[in-house]
């Protein structure tokens, strides 16, 4: 493909420099401006085919290269362990370490007297 990439903005690169010189000839002539818009158009088609290409390019000689283990993740002694997913054993799973409540956060404080207030003056806490 990289061919075609070459001739496409070689040919689009040839074109525009020629419009380019009709337009400097006559300034005034829309037919010029129009064929120098046009050919500046293609010209940034081309190059951003071309940056695909680089961007594929770049991104297939990443998935070469293995992605080397951060330091603290391979010096981790349980880092074969997939059971329960708690890095820190000295602490209960997380299901544990919760009280009451089924996952709900503790109830709000009303705020002391004063501003504040949203609607009815509860704090913004339709349910108090």
């Amino acid at each position: 493909m990289g061919d075609d990439v070459e001739k496409r903005l070689s040919e689009a690169a040839d074109t525009c420099i020629k419009c380019y010189d009709a337009w400097q000839k006559n300034k005034k002539e829309a037919s010029a401006r129009e064929g120098l818009m046009e050919s500046l158009h293609e010209l940034r088609k081309a190059a951003a085919r071309l940056e695909i290409d680089v961007a594929i390019s770049e991104r297939d000689e990443m998935t070469q290269k293995p992605i080397p283990i951060p330091a603290h993740r391979s010096s981790n002694p349980h880092s074969g362990d997939q059971g329960s997913g708690n890095i820190r054993e000295d602490l209960p799973p997380i299901s544990q370490q919760r009280s009451g409540g089924g996952g709900k956060p503790p109830p709000r404080r009303r705020r002391s007297s004063g501003g504040g207030g949203g609607a009815g003056g509860n704090g913004g806490n339709a349910n108090k």
